[in-house]
């Protein structure tokens, strides 16, 4: 999308998680778009009427690419799709469509510059300058909470999710329900690196499809290939000299998968 003009918004119902901002569609329609950019878990589309568009894909969410005359996506328009919310198309012939069956993303128009709710208090990206050693041991400094809620707190670091999360304290050997405070500082640093591996690798990998996800291609990731921790319950632990096996339980709600034997 970015350099390229919205011909024409289609918004096929009022609201995602919630409701969709006043005439959505005539303000994208004619729009062209200047700059496209990442913050956290949200998409930011810069338009050159001085306003921007956030998009979240929640957690069934997902944008696909269409007929684009560069040969880099599909060439063939897919047909419509029930959950097919919002549709551009793209003045140079492309598609891209929004397909959310759950309905739990978002977007939203704001004034470029501006502050945003939904992007106030995020921490520092896990692959930028300020996610740093000392920044995240001063960060988790005296926490009572797990270190699994913390790292996916996003107010310590912006976008990383679950999955991620629980690769990144098997491969550090740190017990997710560990008090992040009682954690030393040279474990606490050596989280950092091993989450920019991580987040590097499932880049190259192309994220990870487990149901839902897929690539702006219509194709799947193929990071879940290679986890160590995540979604492996029953499974023998891969670190090396550790005999255990990858436990799942659950915490605020969500899976987290570890091995008790070599996690500490």
């Amino acid at each position: 999308m970015d350099g390229h003009v919205i011909a024409k918004a289609i918004v096929n119902r009022p609201d995602l998680r919630w409701p969709f901002p006043d005439d959505m569609a005539a303000r994208l329609t004619g729009a062209r778009v200047t700059a496209l950019r990442r913050r956290s878990k949200y998409i930011l589309a810069d338009l050159d009427r001085c306003e921007t568009l956030l998009i979240h894909l929640g957690m069934s969410g997902r944008m696909t690419v269409s007929g684009d005359p560069l040969g880099v996506f599909h060439h063939d328009h897919p047909a419509p799709q029930k959950h097919d919310h919002i549709v551009f198309h793209m003045a140079n012939g492309a598609r891209v469509t929004f397909n959310d069956p759950r309905r739990f993303g978002a977007m939203d128009l704001f004034a470029t510059g501006a502050r945003h709710w939904l992007l106030d208090g995020l921490g520092p990206e896990p692959l930028g300058n300020d996610f740093n050693e000392p920044y995240l041991v001063a960060a988790l400094s005296g926490r009572n909470t797990p270190m699994k809620a913390a790292l996916l707190d996003q107010r310590i670091i912006a976008g990383l999710g679950n999955i991620y999360v629980c690769e990144a304290l098997h491969r550090a050997g740190i017990n997710p329900r560990r008090k992040a405070g009682q954690v030393s500082a040279a474990r606490v640093a050596l989280l950092v690196p091993i989450i920019r591996d991580i987040i590097s690798e499932a880049i190259e990998a192309g994220g990870s499809s487990l149901r839902d996800f897929r690539r702006a291609d219509g194709e799947l990731g193929y990071f879940q290939h290679v986890f160590k921790a995540y979604d492996q319950e029953g499974q023998p632990c891969t670190t090396p000299g550790c005999e255990g096996e990858i436990r799942r339980i659950v915490q605020s709600g969500r899976s987290t998968f570890y091995c008790p034997r070599c996690q500490r």
